[in-house]
């Protein structure tokens, strides 16, 4: 941060959870409180889509709710690429879909994938029910939450997306809490364009 003269700029830094954390000295791995805007416990799953509003994070103090160190950037100097968020959540619905009816492996997506797996009619014929119901939410909020213009009304699709989510059991990730209870963190500007 010296060398790039980070005190003198002040840039605004767009980056993934992953170098948030680093660039915040948060623990990067298994942590109970790893949201940096929210006192947000990740373990309690019973609780991870009952309750969207926890207590704000007063502080970064090294030490308490894994805080490693003085961290190095402000925390609302950041943008969170929804290219991020994006990859995470269809990630979360092939793992949750059930394997041996959809004919796929949890792995790794890029953005064309996807592109190509939304346009898949075979793809949507092997979905029933709530996978269904799952995977809608999904490729219309890549639609009109991640694409190149942002609906008005992008609150309601995401949150069907979450309750479909939510009803196939998938697990909330940092990613999707930020969905979750952080929709104002995701400026309008950075929309992803794949």
């Amino acid at each position: 941060m010296e060398a790039i003269n980070y005190d003198k700029f002040k840039w605004q830094i767009c980056g993934d959870l992953k170098v948030i954390a680093l660039l915040l000295k948060l623990h990067k791995r298994f942590t109970k409180y790893c949201c940096f805007i929210f006192e947000w416990d990740s373990r309690p799953q019973s609780l991870h889509y009952s309750r969207k509003n926890r207590p704000a994070r007063k502080s970064l103090e090294p030490g308490t709710m894994n805080v490693e160190n003085q961290p190095l950037v402000d925390p609302s100097k950041f943008f969170l690429p929804s290219r991020h968020l994006k990859l995470r959540l269809m990630k979360n619905s092939v793992k949750a879909i059930n394997q041996e009816q959809a004919a796929l492996k949890e792995g790794i997506f890029i953005g064309p994938q996807i592109q190509d797996l939304i346009k898949d009619k075979y793809f949507d014929k092997l979905l029933q029910d709530d996978e269904k119901a799952a995977w809608d939410s999904f490729k219309f909020v890549v639609k009109e939450f991640f694409g190149n213009r942002r609906a008005q009304n992008y609150e309601k699709p995401v949150n069907n997306l979450l309750q479909s989510y939510q009803r196939l059991g998938c697990n909330m990730s940092l990613k999707i809490h930020f969905l979750h209870s952080h929709l104002d963190f995701f400026p309008r500007e950075l929309c992803s364009s794949e």
